[in-house]
């Protein structure tokens, strides 16, 4: 059963033939054409390519009889048996493009194609042909298919191809391309297995030769020992056993680690390495050819013991060269103090030449009259092969010492740009020389980007020098559509450019600035889409300078997954920003925004969140009646949304219970009552599911009476405030700690202060004096000489205390409240004590007129009489002796009538029949509030009454009366 695959269709409405039609007359063909055809196309026209003259270069430089071609030949060879009787052309191209072999489904082909299609030597790269199935194999670097008109020149505008790129599985790099062509109407699914089978078999075969060259290297040094006289070697030519002396996998692991850094140096070494346990191995590296004339390296490893000599061969059995030197020997010592550290490795010269120069050196036994005749040296093979071979396998453990190390490298913060500059600065040097990061504007903020591809900006530029050319960080970087960093982007795929002098999209971004580029040494790029979760976070760009050879599959593949861990970690980021963002919006809004206009203190305050979360600490400053002010500072245990929320829910009801006009003590009870709550529902609501948990918080609240100068304040597990009086003296309150809130069943205790007028109440949370890397006592020492400073304002005070205490990154949050007292004038307080008759009344009513008119408040004098008269008659009535009137003549006017009594009176609607039940009625309306504060003594009844307008009476209004108008009798 035949599967036809759709031949390059993206939308219903548009072929391929007008698509590039359209292409060529500069008509937008974007979701029309697929990807990496339109990439190509866009190459091409870059290149200054034409449909019609693409010409496309002949070479006779092939190499016919190489690697590549031994590998592929039996597999072009049953690729041609297969597709026999079909019109299939079979082509194996070389890593430039260039035609090596060709085969043909039916053979009389050949006298109708014409010899580009037919003869070996034509070079099919992009850079000449354009669009093409072997070019584009070459530039995308997988299996990649091309169906009639999306072939670039005209000539090909019949054929379909499908074509991929042919590795060296040993290094990862591109050594040709297997191409079918075939008719368009003959496209199938099955020949994408057939491909990618055919490819995987040149590639174990070009591995097989690997394997079989290294056995050839081994058998050589097989022969070689076999050569060595039998007295001269313990193991008679055999290779020893390392696990025999001692070794355990362990050591011979770390053995063959440092055997294939000398083998991939091709040098003639000595190198001592030290095992674990106090242990010591020579390791030799010398030459050995087969006898095909591969040549190589052989590493052995020598354990001698103490005074154990090494006898030099007179015969240079290695590579059969004949003998060229008498039996000498050669004491370990000496051997030993002209070996290298193994960190010198890469570099010149590992050893003296006429020490290791094609000798082979065999461990013998000392006589028997010699200290150490007992005990013996250990020999054995550790590694045999090419250095070529070496050198790709220390890179390959590079590659993974890179990739782990980056583990734990990147993302050791939730910042994004730090995220973004750690991928840098693992990949340089060690993979590239400079590296660039684009991010849009959205992902700096926490936001999930709409549109990757616009409002990139350049956050991180990191290399190995300052002074290359490339757009500086904070820059707006604005892309074409052919450059490989928007290119990758867009198909979210790695893009490989191994010469950027040939990458038309990339010079055409910014040719100026390409140039200058270029002139820094700067010659390949792998650019890498930030990919993390599905989403598009951007773009990372490596180059290289120094290393001369360009970027391949196994560079490509490192940066891909160097940037996969970074995006992941930018992802996380990115989240967490916008996490925080919206938790410190949260906390914001539920913190106070303003304070109600009063005279009692005059308030500064500061808000700092954690560097690592926003938590819950909050303060308020809340009126109450008679001219009085709770301060109010507290901190939720946590961090993030949960302690957000948990903190406005307390605050609210902490302006609550203040309404309600209780002392410190009982408020921090009922907030005690409401965390022990709330945290066994949120506990319960899901039983055996993970609970956040309130866990507890701690409060400090503090009631200000500027009539009497008295400060009340009870804490709950927090911090004691700061009293800064008017001479600069500053004490910490004396004040009983207290539980925290949500531990229940313990009391709270308050005490009282005295503040003259000018005072400072300091108020603040643990994040200002608790740190782990400050002593608490010298913190507390630097807060008091903060604050000792006599008539400073709040503002200035809350500054320098910012400036002195709190760190550049706080590890928790910190609220700071600072009130300066002040004092009601005792002009501004009337206070009357009556005797519990009503024909009194009157004589107060009289009494608070004159009091009203002394602070000429005459407009309000009906009211308050009225009012008064009101509670002064419920007092009698329903209180207990003594009872006291006063007013406080402030922002407002307040009535008091106290008693010593405790009941209190309560709003009620009186009916049609009723005798009373309507004076407090009348109070309510007469007032702009009441209520009850019950004291030590008693109770006080108190109304507040605005003076900006006139209660109680009707306003009066000025009228004009005109009498001329009417007429005489």
């Amino acid at each position: 059963m035949r599967e036809v695959i759709r031949m390059g269709l993206v939308a219903d409405d548009i072929g391929p033939v007008l698509a590039r039609d359209q292409f060529l007359r500069g008509a937008p063909v974007e979701g029309a054409v697929r990807s990496p055809i339109l990439s190509s196309w866009q190459r091409s026209q870059s290149l200054g390519l034409s449909p019609e003259g693409c010409e496309l270069p002949y070479t006779q430089d092939l190499d016919l009889d190489g690697r590549l071609v031994r590998a592929a030949g039996p597999v072009l060879n049953r690729l041609q048996a297969l597709f026999a009787g079909k019109n299939v052309n079979i082509s194996l191209a070389d890593e430039r493009g260039a035609i090596l072999q060709r085969r043909f489904g039916v053979a009389s082909m050949v006298r109708h194609l014409p010899e580009i299609q037919t003869v070996p030597g034509f070079v099919f790269h992009e850079k000449f042909g354009g669009t093409n199935g072997i070019g584009l194999a070459l530039a995308e670097r997988h299996l990649i298919h091309i169906y009639g008109a999306e072939h670039f020149a005209e000539r090909s505008q019949s054929n379909a191809c499908s074509a991929i790129p042919v590795r060296d599985l040993l290094n990862g790099r591109i050594e040709g391309v297997l191409c079918l062509g075939y008719p368009p109407a003959d496209a199938d699914a099955a020949l994408d297995t057939v491909i990618r089978r055919a490819a995987g078999t040149i590639e174990r075969r070009l591995l097989e030769q690997h394997s079989a060259r290294e056995r050839a290297l081994l058998q050589a040094y097989l022969d070689a020992r076999s050569r060595v006289p039998a007295g001269d070697a313990a193991d008679n030519g055999q290779p020893g056993e390392l696990a025999a002396s001692g070794l355990d996998w362990r050591d011979q692991m770390i053995l063959k680690e440092k055997a294939t850094e000398l083998i991939s140096t091709a040098q003639r070494a000595a190198v001592e390495v030290s095992l674990p346990g106090g242990r010591r191995v020579t390791l030799l590296s010398r030459p050995v050819t087969s006898a095909s004339g591969v040549e190589g390296v052989v590493i052995e490893a020598v354990l001698p013991s103490r005074n154990q000599r090494l006898a030099v061969s007179a015969e240079a059995v290695l590579g059969g060269a004949e003998a060229v030197a008498a039996e000498e020997a050669v004491s370990l010592e000496a051997m030993t103090a002209r070996a290298v550290s193994t960190d010198a490795l890469s570099r010149e010269a590992l050893a003296p030449q006429d020490l290791l120069a094609q000798q082979t050196f065999t461990p013998v036994a000392p006589p028997a009259d010699e200290p150490g005749a007992e005990s013996s040296a250990a020999s054995g093979l550790v590694l045999v092969g090419e250095p070529g071979v070496g050198k790709y396998a220390v890179a390959a453990r590079r590659r993974l010492e890179l990739l782990s190390e980056a583990s734990t490298r990147i993302g050791t913060t939730l910042d994004v740009s730090r995220t973004a500059r750690e991928l840098a600065e693992m990949a340089v040097p060690r993979l590239a020389d400079f590296v660039t990061i684009d991010l849009p504007e959205a992902v700096l903020r926490g936001d999930e980007p709409t549109d990757p591809l616009k409002d990139l900006h350049r956050t991180v530029v990191h290399g190995i020098r300052q002074d290359c050319p490339f757009y500086p960080a904070g820059a707006r970087v604005d892309l074409k559509p052919t450059t490989p960093q928007l290119r990758c982007l867009t198909h979210r795929t790695t893009v490989l450019e191994p010469d950027l002098r040939t990458a038309a999209g990339w010079v055409s971004q910014d040719p100026a600035a390409a140039r200058r580029i270029l002139e820094h040494g700067v010659h390949s790029l792998i650019t890498v889409p930030l990919l993390a979760r599905g989403i598009a976070l951007g773009i990372a760009s490596f180059y290289r300078s120094r290393d001369p050879a360009p970027f391949g599959d196994d560079d490509r593949s490192l940066a891909q997954e160097l940037a996969t861990r970074a995006a992941i970690c930018i992802d996380n980021a990115r989240r967490y920003t916008r996490e925080h963002s919206m938790v410190l919006a949260l906390q914001h809004s539920l913190l106070p925004h303003g304070f109600p206009e009063q005279n009692a203190v005059e308030v500064a305050h500061r808000y700092m969140p954690a560097e690592s979360g926003v938590g819950g600490d909050w303060f308020d400053v809340i009126p109450l009646s008679s001219t009085r002010v709770a301060l109010v500072v507290g901190d939720v245990v946590g961090h993030g949304l949960h302690a957000a929320a948990t903190m406005g829910r307390l605050r609210t009801a902490a302006r609550n219970f203040a309404e309600l006009d209780l002392p410190p003590d009982e408020v921090l009870t009922h907030l005690d009552n409401l965390v022990g709550r709330l945290d066994r529902e949120e506990g319960n609501e899901e039983p055996g599911a993970d609970s956040t948990g309130i866990i507890g918080a701690t409060c400090l609240y503090a009631i200000y009476d500027p009539t009497s100068q008295q400060c009340v304040m009870a804490r709950a597990g927090h911090p004691p405030p700061a009293l800064v009086h008017p001479d600069g003296t500053v004490t910490f309150a004396d004040l009983p700690a207290g539980p925290p809130l949500g531990l229940g069943g313990l009391p709270f205790e308050t005490a009282e202060f005295h503040l003259p007028e000018g005072s400072q109440l300091v108020l603040y949370t643990d994040g200002l004096i608790e740190d782990r890397d400050r002593d608490f006592d010298t913190t507390l020492e630097q807060l008091t000489r903060a604050l000792a400073h006599p008539n400073r304002p709040p503002e200035d005070t809350c500054r320098e205390v910012v400036r002195t205490m709190v760190p550049d990154h706080p590890a928790d949050d910190i609220a700071l409240l600072v009130a300066r007292t002040h004092t009601l004038d005792s002009h501004r307080i009337a206070t009357w004590d009556l005797p519990a008759d009503p024909a009194l009344v009157s004589t107060v009513r009289a009494a608070v007129t004159r009091q009203l008119a002394e602070w000429g408040l005459d407009e309000i004098g009906f009211a308050t009489e009225l009012l008064l008269s009101e509670l002064v008659t419920n007092a009698i009535r329903y209180g207990t002796a003594p009872i006291q009137v006063r007013l406080l003549y402030d922002r407002t006017l307040t009535c008091e009538v106290s008693d010593a009594s405790s009941t209190a009176p309560h709003l009620r609607l009186a009916a049609t029949t009723d005798e009373g039940g309507r004076g407090l009625f009348l109070v309510a309306q007469l007032s702009r509030s009441w209520g009850t504060r019950y004291t030590v003594g008693g109770k006080v009844i108190w109304a507040e009454c605005p003076l900006e307008v006139t209660a109680g009476r009707p306003d009066t209004v000025e009228m004009e009366f005109d009498f001329d108008d009417i007429p005489a009798i």
